[in-house]
């Protein structure tokens, strides 16, 4: 499930290179005895500070750079030392350690420190200070502030003490001689308290943000943001549902490695995390052992969602002496929190999409093995996705693996259909835009076209990849817009949100307070802030996603709109033409390459008014819920998202059209489909089911195409059939080329015939012109008459004619006021059919005369 990549390697990267840079020059007698290597700490830059136990009697610490993989000595002691803690500032000027003291026995009658804390200048070595010397361990770290100067005269310094205190030091510095950096007044550092009382503490290099946990009254987290311009404030609390005091000792996370820690095998209380994401989210993670009964319980606070919920999990097997020390690990990966315990299970959990439990992963057994790390060894989960086995001294960044995913999807006939839902979410939200990745998916639902019992993996594929395309341009719009077409079944199956062995319970927690002033509430703040008041609205908002589904009735009335012509309905279609062709113009700004299949080529008069009707209530959605994105973001938006859409439609078309590897002559109706064509157009159908039941537009000219490739693949009266139950919508476009392209055999009369029948009016007297037949030729007849008649009795009246004028022959009235009408008609006009192909004035004649005798019932039909 998780694919780890070696990053770093204590032995290779530190101990081997010493080797062999120290025989270069001839020391390396100094080097053989190298012992006790040990990582002590990274640095926001992803340096790895590290010290080691020479043949002389020395204790040294180093830094390796993984941008040019050097390694880089920065101060020797003189006698061996238990280093606890150690940072070095930015500028790699002056380096914090702290020393872990053992007395002797012939030491003990002195008082001697446990924990000595020293600040030492690196260039030039020639001052060490002591900032603390007491009896509880301490744990060093420099603040590595965003600034674009090369050099920074000033360096600050947090100091975290077991007592519960954290201090700030400052201090400065002064360059020498263009090259020595000293400090300026070390006997006078000043220094502030930044955090006092508390027994958990953790500490993000990489937004500069200390977490700690306080117990006066209730157990609350808080968070001191620190800034670049040496102010720092405390921005953020919560209350945890927490117990009174779980933590009998200190403990520090992201705080360095103490290797010499007297209590770092005692057993371990509660586990516990904060894991922010730069989407603004913030999860609070912590578990507790596994009870008797052999069940772990492990709670994510979503902050950012305002809820926690908890996990129970029946762990397997029998019960072990050891089970009461279990303690899963959390490991961030994006905006997953990954729960893993091993030799039991791996719960890859969505923070983003939490609703049910399909959308978030579970395995066990074999699937949630890591087989890089050892089983017996320490794993520390570290910022940046990022793991450390501190007895092999080797670090890895930790992702999603997806050609494990793509197999949980291919496994189907062994996989529950919440855990391929939730494998096709890891696969189309987290993995981003991978074009080599969606083909692979692509080709997985066209092997699995028909829909599973419980989700249609088509519409997941548009919903999800809609979703992660345009919550990247704005944020705020996760709440709003759909990632799953799960929650337009009226009822959501059970089989989507339970999972075997595991139980989850959702609670509301209490509202974070944010105390920070509206300077300090920018960036992640402001977006957490925003996420947590939000969730306030959409509590009290039913169904506050967008769900295309019930625009429905309004495409309903918008097909009868479409046949209306009073002013009122003309106004409202100009409105929606207007939103499709905004869209389009955006689709065509992209410059597709639509030489694969023929889309966007030709007017579509359904699928038009369709796209407009969905920007009209998409922005209409928008508009109620977020009005402080304002009308202009909203409307980009909104036109972007309709057009992803298309363009997202097309691109699984062309996979499918170059999978089957379908050129030019599909087009052509005059030959029958093969099986890859008769595959292209299942994919087709199913996509058109899909989208139909979103009410989702297509692209103009997919029923087109679709109506082509089923000509060519379908028996005659099947095709029909497609046509007369909707799946097929005959388009103008496809009719003409019908026909034109087909001759006037028996079977393609028939079919041509049949397809006139099903016209709408205005269509067929349209098409009518097209076929050089007999049957066309009488329905040119037969309109043209009757319009001439319907205008003759606007102008005239509806009295055949008087007795009195010449000509009059009172044995066949019909056909004497045609006569009549056509004589008055040549009188203004010497040829009356010349707009008229395919038709003479002597065939309408007779055309008429055999309808007026068949309506008199003189002659059989």
């Amino acid at each position: 499930m998780l694919q780890l990549s070696a990053t770093f390697d204590l032995q290779q990267d530190v101990v081997s290179s010493i080797f062999k840079k120290e025989a270069t020059v001839g020391i390396i007698k100094e080097y053989s005895g190298i012992v006790d290597t040990r990582i002590l700490n990274i640095e926001r830059d992803g340096g790895v500070l590290y010290s080691w136990k020479g043949e002389t009697g020395t204790t040294r610490i180093g830094k390796y750079d993984p941008n040019t993989r050097q390694n880089k000595l920065l101060y020797t002691f003189d006698k061996q030392v238990c280093v606890s803690s150690c940072s070095l500032n930015k500028e790699e000027t002056l380096l914090a350690v702290s020393l872990a003291q053992r007395t002797r026995t012939e030491e003990r009658l002195r008082p001697v420190s446990k924990c000595l804390t020293l600040l030492i200048e690196i260039h030039p070595i020639n001052n060490t200070k002591v900032l603390k010397a007491v009896d509880c361990r301490v744990r060093v770290q420099f603040l590595h502030p965003d600034t674009e100067r090369d050099s920074v005269l000033e360096s600050h310094l947090l100091l975290v003490a077991e007592d519960g205190y954290v201090e700030q030091l400052h201090v400065m510095l002064v360059r020498q001689e263009g090259y020595r950096v000293v400090m300026l007044n070390p006997e006078c550092l000043a220094r502030d308290r930044v955090a006092e009382e508390f027994s958990w503490v953790q500490w993000d290099s990489q937004t500069q943000r200390l977490f700690y946990l306080t117990h006066r009254e209730k157990a609350v987290l808080k968070c001191v943001q620190f800034c670049h311009d040496r102010n720092c404030e405390t921005l953020f609390e919560l209350v945890l549902e927490v117990p009174s005091n779980p933590f009998s000792c200190m403990r520090f996370v992201n705080l360095g490695f103490d290797h010499h820690q007297e209590t770092q095998h005692e057993r371990e209380e509660m586990r516990m995390v904060v894991i922010t994401n730069n989407t603004g989210s913030m999860c609070v993670c912590y578990s507790q052992p596994a009870c008797v009964n052999q069940e772990i319980t492990y709670t994510i606070v979503l902050v950012h969602r305002g809820c926690s919920k908890t996990f129970s999990v029946a762990l397997d097997g029998t019960p072990s002496p050891c089970s009461t020390d279990l303690l899963p690990l959390f490991i961030p990966i994006g905006y997953y929190v990954v729960v893993y315990l091993s030799g039991h299970f791996l719960h890859c959990i969505n923070t983003r999409q939490q609703e049910l439990l399909c959308h978030s992963l579970f395995l066990s057994g074999v699937d949630a093995e890591l087989g890089v790390l050892g089983s017996d060894g320490v794993v520390l989960s570290l910022p940046e996705s990022s793991l450390l086995d501190l007895n092999t001294g080797r670090m890895y960044t930790v992702d999603l693996n997806p050609s494990f995913l793509m197999d949980l999807l291919h496994c189907s006939h062994r996989r529950p259909d919440a855990q391929r839902l939730a494998a096709l979410h890891c696969l189309l939200l987290y993995m981003g835009p991978n074009a080599a990745l969606e083909l692979k998916i692509i080709d997985w639902i066209c092997d699995n076209v028909m829909p599973f019992d419980t989700f249609d993996q088509i519409q997941e594929f548009i919903l999800a990849s809609l979703y992660r395309i345009i919550y990247k341009k704005c944020l705020s719009l996760d709440e709003v817009l759909p990632y799953s077409s799960v929650f337009e079944k009226k009822k959501v199956p059970e089989a989507l949100d339970q999972v075997p062995g595991v139980t989850c319970t959702t609670e509301l927690h209490a509202e974070p307070e944010f105390k920070g002033k509206a300077r300090s509430l920018q960036g992640y703040w402001e977006e957490l802030q925003w996420s947590t008041e939000k969730m306030k609205y959409f509590e009290a908002v039913p169904n506050p996603r967008y769900r295309a589904s019930q625009n429905l009735p309004d495409w309903t009335k918008l097909l009868t709109t479409l046949k209306s012509k009073n002013k009122k309905a003309s106004n409202y279609l100009r409105h929606i033409e207007e939103n499709t062709k905004q869209v389009l113009l955006m689709v065509d700004s992209w410059n597709l390459d639509q030489k694969v299949v023929l889309l966007f080529q030709e007017e579509d008069s359904q699928q038009r008014a369709l796209i407009g009707l969905m920007v009209d209530k998409l922005r209409e959605h928008l508009n109620r819920h977020l009005p402080r994105l304002g009308k202009k973001k909203i409307d980009l938006l909104v036109v972007n998202y309709v057009a992803k859409l298309l363009e997202l439609i097309r691109r699984m078309l062309e996979s499918v059209w170059l999978k089957y590897k379908l050129g030019p002559l599909v087009l052509c109706l005059k030959q029958r489909g093969s099986s890859a064509e008769w595959a292209v157009f299942h994919v087709m159908c199913r996509i058109l089911e899909a989208t139909k039941t979103l009410c989702l537009p297509l692209p103009p000219g997919y029923h087109t195409l679709l109506s082509v490739l089923g000509v060519r693949c379908l028996p005659r009266h099947t095709f029909l059939q497609y046509v007369d139950h909707g799946v097929l919508q005959l388009t103008e476009t496809f009719v003409s080329r019908l026909m034109t392209d087909l001759d006037n055999s028996d079977a393609n009369e028939e079919l041509k015939f049949s397809i006139l029948k099903r016209l709408p009016e205005s269509m067929e007297q349209r098409i009518c012109h097209l076929w050089d037949h007999p049957i066309s030729s009488a329905c040119i007849s037969r309109d043209y008459v009757r319009g001439l008649l319907e205008k003759h009795a606007k102008t005239k009246g509806s009295m055949f004619m008087e007795r009195d004028e010449p000509g009059f022959r009172p044995e066949f009235l019909p056909l004497t006021f045609l006569t009549k009408i056509l004589l008055d008609v040549e009188d203004r006009a010497l040829n009356p059919f010349e707009e008229q192909e395919n038709v003479d004035a002597r065939f309408v004649e007779e055309t008429a005369l055999k309808q007026t005798l068949i309506l008199m019932g003189f002659q059989d039909k």
